[in-house]
């Protein structure tokens, strides 16, 4: 079984274009949607869902108004300013925590000597298994303003590792988040193969130097694919130059085309959509994404 996670170092650089075109010619391929925090790879495959299921990446604190005696312990441990004094109708001070400012430590729940502290799993998303028509897709969908997006990240890998295995089925194409933190961290730790995926702009050039150094870090073999690449030539060779420099080996280049939108629109991958400039420029560092991954 072998893993492969496409990346950029900023959101709108092509890549869930380029996933979705990948899993129609790999057809079929287990998929996996890591950009939990704004997952659209179901926006182009359509998938039927399956399996639906909350996700709890922790737990969250709320006092038991009938148990509370006001002593104030809680307020005083806390370390986030979570926990917050109000004025009852009588005038008597009572707490309640404030859910944004919990950081789920667990702290006032494990010191509360009238055990007035419900200490529960929080949900903070849900993920899904669904069905499209090139495979099996496992996705994701984090809360508004919920955190442990890595942890959820790494709930969807294994859980496509395990269709992949109960399938029989020997390639993982994963859509990973934007940027280098911790949700990306997530999506690329033991992965066979990284395709990081940049557009021809200053900004792209900056930040793929980081994804150098977080594919180093972590050991991990690195192509890379400059999309729109003729917006830019002049950028478009710096960004070669500084791969071959960094080791890392270029896999080609994509065209501005818009029949990319177009198939967007038609609910297609740029595969499905026909020839096309981009569809031909797709195909070809598809070639050689497979055969680096088959050699690894």
């Amino acid at each position: 079984m072998k893993e492969l996670v496409v990346i950029s170092g900023k959101g709108g650089t092509g890549k869930t274009s380029i996933v979705s075109s990948f899993a129609a010619l790999a057809n079929p391929a287990v998929l996996a949607d890591c950009d939990v925090d704004a997952a659209d790879l179901h926006l182009i495959l359509d998938p039927t869902v399956v399996r639906e299921e909350n996700f709890s990446g922790g737990n969250r604190a709320e006092i038991l108004q009938d148990r509370c005696t006001a002593c104030g312990l809680c307020h005083e441990l806390c370390r986030f300013d979570a926990i917050i004094p109000n004025a009852s109708a009588n005038g008597n001070p009572t707490y309640r925590v404030d859910p944004i400012a919990c950081e789920g430590c667990g702290v006032c729940a494990h010191f509360c000597p009238e055990q007035a502290i419900d200490f529960s799993p929080a949900v903070n998303g849900k993920w899904f298994v669904s069905d499209t028509r090139f495979g099996p897709m496992v996705h994701a969908k984090l809360g508004i303003a919920e955190e442990n997006s890595g942890k959820l990240v790494a709930h969807v890998r294994t859980h496509a590792k395990q269709i992949a295995q109960e399938k029989q089925m020997d390639l993982i194409l994963i859509d990973g988040p934007p940027g280098t933190g911790c949700p990306v961290i997530a999506s690329i730790t033991g992965a066979d193969l990284i395709l990081a995926v940049t557009e021809p702009t200053l900004s792209g050039l900056h930040d793929l130097n980081r994804i150098f150094k977080l594919a180093r870090h972590f050991d991990i073999p690195m192509l890379v694919c400059v999309n729109k690449w003729d917006l830019n030539p002049e950028i478009t060779e710096k960004i070669e130059l500084q791969a071959r420099n960094n080791q890392v080996g270029v896999c080609g280049r994509i065209r501005y085309d818009r029949s990319v939108t177009e198939a967007q629109l038609k609910v297609q991958s740029v595969i499905e959509h026909g020839n096309s400039p981009a569809a031909e420029d797709i195909m070809k560092v598809w070639e050689k994404v497979s055969g680096k991954i088959r050699q690894n």
